[in-house]
């Protein structure tokens, strides 16, 4: 996500759907000016929780993915990280970035990949009644992609991560080769990360 991302220090950055704080507050430790929103209240005290721990700062928000309350062009990263897998609209979600993003900013989508022995457990786990994953869709990267093109958006990469089972043995034997796989196919990765850019504004004289 990070390496997507590029540099952060200075820049003004929106983790949606922040959780309790772990990816925003290592994302403000790098310089950024972070906003994180999350519609659920505990998870927002959880984070601030963290952040003070780790002498970072944060401002926090109650807000979801489908209707942020930002003024259009208002950050110069917006990060999603295993949110749109638990947001019925997607793409509403996905427009919904791309207007807070200022022109030439950057948006990055972390998911769960659809073709994943990982995502197939949790496909499972809400079959079984789990709460969490009952409801849970997961995307593939180029529904991502396209989602992103759609919003207006140039798709600049596409990563992919994680390719061995929950099974401490092969992930030893797997995990040196992660990274070569993730740079040339996401298919059988766990997680999923697509860039893209909003176009800058271009005038002519």
């Amino acid at each position: 996500m990070f390496e997507s991302a590029g540099r952060l220090d200075g820049l003004r950055v929106l983790d949606v759907g922040s959780g309790d704080g772990a990816f925003a507050a290592e994302a403000a430790r790098r310089g950024a000016v972070v906003t994180g929103i999350d519609p659920d209240p505990a998870m927002r005290a959880a984070a601030a929780t963290r952040a003070h721990a780790l002498g970072v700062d944060l401002r926090l928000g109650d807000g979801r993915a489908e209707q942020l309350p930002f003024a259009d062009e208002s950050f110069d990263i917006v990060f999603a990280v295993t949110v749109l897998c638990f947001v019925a609209d997607a793409d509403a979600a996905i427009r919904e970035m791309a207007r807070v993003l200022r022109p030439g900013g950057r948006l990055v989508l972390g998911e769960l990949n659809r073709w994943s022995s990982w995502a197939a457990l949790r496909w499972a786990k809400g079959l079984a009644g789990n709460r969490t994953w009952r409801s849970a869709r997961f995307r593939t990267a180029s529904q991502l992609r396209r989602s992103m093109a759609a919003a207006g958006l140039s798709v600049v990469s596409v990563d992919g991560a994680v390719f061995y089972p929950q099974l401490a043995t092969v992930a030893r034997l797997m995990a040196p080769w992660d990274r070569w796989l993730g740079r040339r196919t996401t298919f059988g990765a766990a997680f999923v990360v697509v860039g893209a850019l909003k176009a800058s504004s271009m005038t002519f004289r």
